[in-house]
């Protein structure tokens, strides 16, 4: 990568976290990517009740959508989701207030999220001005009212990492969501519902990230793949 400014991805944590539980649980990512990238956390608009162990007043537990009344299952195909709208303006106001951003980084239900602004943002969405997405365990939402976000093939360039033992997101999911797009990348690893930024995982980022390095244009073709 040339010396100049660091890439900036704004961060979508997963459903019960927000942004500074996210920020605490990246720390091995953050350390990963330094001098390459800078994560920054936004919480999602919605809180999650009935928090038990996780109740913070201060920093409760946060979701993106509900599937059903406040409550939220990945392979549900929910006939009233909830809250969707809000969090796409809660991502619009974070891309314009503490921007400019290069791309994305979503977890989980943040994956999610993101993989759906990708698609808005292909198709010329002005609020979303983004290059890319890094989506770690994400899957597509199986609720009918959100089927238009993957009527087309997306053509953002896309970082899709899988946990091959991921028992909250199920691989075959993630593999799912990654075919919505025109050249994805997958990156498997062995472990379950977490972010990987061992060495061979921290090569795979930082080879995706170079892609977009302030000055060297355009991102490069990637063959679509797995790795």
């Amino acid at each position: 990568m040339s010396e100049g400014r660091l890439l900036r991805l704004l961060a979508l944590h997963g459903y019960r976290q927000s942004g500074p539980r996210f920020r605490q649980r990246t720390g091995a990512l953050r350390k990963a990517l330094r001098g390459r990238a800078e994560l920054v956390p936004v919480s999602a608009p919605h809180t999650v009740l009935g928090g038990g162990e996780d109740g913070d007043q201060e920093d409760p537990p946060r979701g993106w959508w509900f599937s059903g009344p406040g409550t939220f299952e990945a392979a549900e195909a929910a006939a009233e989701p909830a809250g969707l709208e809000e969090s796409l303006s809660a991502v619009a106001a974070a891309l314009a207030e503490h921007g400019p951003f290069d791309g994305l980084l979503g977890f989980s239900q943040g994956a999610a999220l993101a993989a759906m602004v990708c698609a808005l943002r292909a198709r010329g969405d002005p609020r979303f001005p983004v290059r890319f997405a890094i989506l770690v365990a994400g899957f597509a939402s199986r609720a009918p009212a959100h089927g238009h976000f993957y009527r087309e093939p997306i053509t953002l360039p896309t970082l899709h990492v899988v946990g091959d033992t991921d028992a909250v997101i199920a691989a075959s999911l993630s593999k799912e969501l990654a075919q919505c797009f025109v050249e994805p990348l997958v990156l498997s690893h062995p472990g379950g519902h977490f972010i990987p930024a061992a060495a061979p995982q921290r090569k795979v980022y930082l080879d995706f990230l170079d892609r977009f390095c302030p000055g060297q244009g355009q991102a490069e073709p990637l063959e679509a793949g797995a790795v």
